[in-house]
């Protein structure tokens, strides 16, 4: 307390300056440091190659205390699209609906893998038959599909084509009764463990 209280102010704390286990391989560091080399993770994978055996965060943090942000060098650091991470489902909707700002990763996708190019084709025909009603066009996506990695899913509709060409060509639909189920499922679970099926019966009759 006395030697805070002669100091008349915060005594300012020395950094201490501990060794590192990347410190052994400063040299090979700045080497492709200056190499043009300043991703951390192909830093560290090469690192390992030479018997590291750290973390990625250990070199990480050794990069940016050396060397700083990228900022600070006057480098800009590229954006990361959100869809640079995309999960599968989502890079599955962005398939179907193809944005354009992800436009050149599904592109790469399309060029590193021919059957993903065609899955993606053939999911978005599918879509466009629903949505148009086209029914000149269903004979031939089952049949490409026959030879696709849709073929399980063609398989079973085309199973059961009479039905989804009485979807495409008719106007009715079963949303009204799917409709109808949903709300009286939304009554039924509202009166869990309170009521009895008369009181059940009298709310569905009256809104009925």
């Amino acid at each position: 307390m006395r030697r805070w209280i002669a100091a008349q102010g915060f005594p300012e704390r020395k950094p201490v300056d501990r060794l590192s286990s990347v410190d052994q391989h400063r040299q090979y560091l700045e080497q492709r440091w200056e190499q043009g080399c300043h991703n951390a993770a192909q830093l560290w994978r090469e690192l390992q190659e030479r018997g590291f055996t750290g973390q990625s965060a250990i070199v990480r943090r050794w990069i940016q205390k050396r060397y700083g942000s990228r900022k600070a060098h006057g480098e800009r650091a590229a954006p990361q699209p959100s869809w640079a991470r995309a999960s599968p489902r989502q890079t599955a909707w962005s398939f179907l609906k193809e944005p354009e700002e992800a436009r050149p990763y599904l592109d790469e996708i399309c060029n590193r893998s021919p059957e993903i190019a065609t899955l993606a084709t053939l999911a978005r025909e599918f879509g466009r038959i629903i949505r148009k009603r086209d029914v000149n066009a269903w004979p031939q996506w089952c049949k490409d599909a026959q030879n696709s990695l849709l073929a399980n899913f063609a398989k079973y509709l085309c199973r059961d084509e009479s039905a989804v060409l009485a979807a495409l060509q008719q106007p009715w639909s079963n949303g009204p009764v799917e409709g109808s189920i949903h709300r009286l499922k939304l009554i039924k679970r509202s009166m869990y463990g309170r009521a009895k099926f008369d009181l059940l019966r009298i709310r569905v009759v009256h809104v009925a």
